[in-house]
């Protein structure tokens, strides 16, 4: 409970945090994926990706995805590169790989671009692929049996110098919004929403999360409406799952909606009323905004 604006912000920023214990336990099960990996097959790398590693993700823990990254020994794409089943393949040959270790786990199952182990938890993702001559990986992708490139260790560096360029405060704003689209029916893809708020915040200071937030809304109207391309370079839109789909008008509603209750919530503190302000702000975040008192 919170008597201001800005300290209700901090216990928003509080409440999405992962705690050090659940930071324990998602250590020990990748580093024991990461080994199960290598011991089965040649390994020439392997990292945690996603919003773990760009220290972008959100509570609970149990609605999370731990991505580990596996890069793999050439031989293996040219056994999988239009034959044997292709990336699709690969793919198969990985779960076959981890079901021999995790007997007992809830579910490992093929899921797009990466080996998803449910645990009783929280998800890992293990995403399976190659170093691109000319920089960046060559993933498995199983959607359209094809390669698919990205950089994801350049991912985690343009999130770490954008976040200290903003005073540490990028991080802890965009989990707020993940934190608003987790509650308002998760229609935005986790990593949609960051490419946006690197565009959307790029130049730009954040001199308060309130203020941050409903700049973001308003800004993201727009920049949503193109394509938000992939920041490591690699000219893929982040958002073709919204523009592929004729969703667009969808989109920029709800970032209106969110827009909206934001300059409501901005309104009730400009004329003191901090109590309604506070619960338009619980709106926005339910279950993460800390009530009033």
């Amino acid at each position: 409970m919170a008597l201001t604006i800005p300290a209700s912000f901090e216990g928003l920023r509080s409440n999405l945090e992962i705690t050090m214990p659940q930071g324990s336990i998602i250590s020990t099960r990748q580093q024991a994926v990461r080994s199960c990996i290598s011991n089965a097959m040649t390994v020439v790398d392997d990292f945690l990706t996603g919003s773990y590693a760009r220290s972008t993700m959100i509570t609970p823990l149990k609605e999370a995805d731990i991505d580990i990254f596996i890069t793999l020994d050439p031989n293996y794409y040219h056994h999988y590169n239009g034959q044997n089943g292709g990336p699709a393949g690969l793919l198969d040959y990985t779960k076959r790989t981890l079901l021999k270790t995790y007997t007992t786990t809830p579910d490992i199952s093929r899921n797009g671009q990466a080996v998803t182990i449910r645990f009783t938890d929280f998800v890992m993702d293990v995403v399976v692929g190659f170093n691109r001559q000319g920089g960046g990986y060559l993933i498995a992708n199983s959607v359209s049996n094809s390669w698919l490139e990205t950089d994801p260790k350049q991912h985690v560096t343009i999130m770490s110098a954008a976040n200290k360029a903003h005073n540490s405060d990028l991080v802890p704003l965009i989990k707020m919004i993940k934190a608003w689209n987790k509650t308002h029916g998760s229609f935005f893809r986790s990593f949609h929403l960051e490419v946006l708020a690197l565009e959307v915040l790029n130049n730009v200071r954040i001199t308060d999360f309130s203020s941050g937030v409903r700049f973001f809304f308003d800004k993201v109207r727009t920049n949503v409406r193109g394509k938000n391309l992939d920041p490591a370079g690699y000219g893929d839109d982040i958002g073709r799952y919204i523009n592929e789909t004729a969703k667009v008008s969808e989109a920029v509603a709800l970032f209106q909606a969110a827009h909206d209750q934001s300059i409501r919530a901005e309104q009730f503190a400009v004329r003191g009323d901090i109590r309604s302000s506070v619960d338009a702000w619980r709106k926005l975040f339910p279950g993460y905004f800390p009530a009033y008192g």
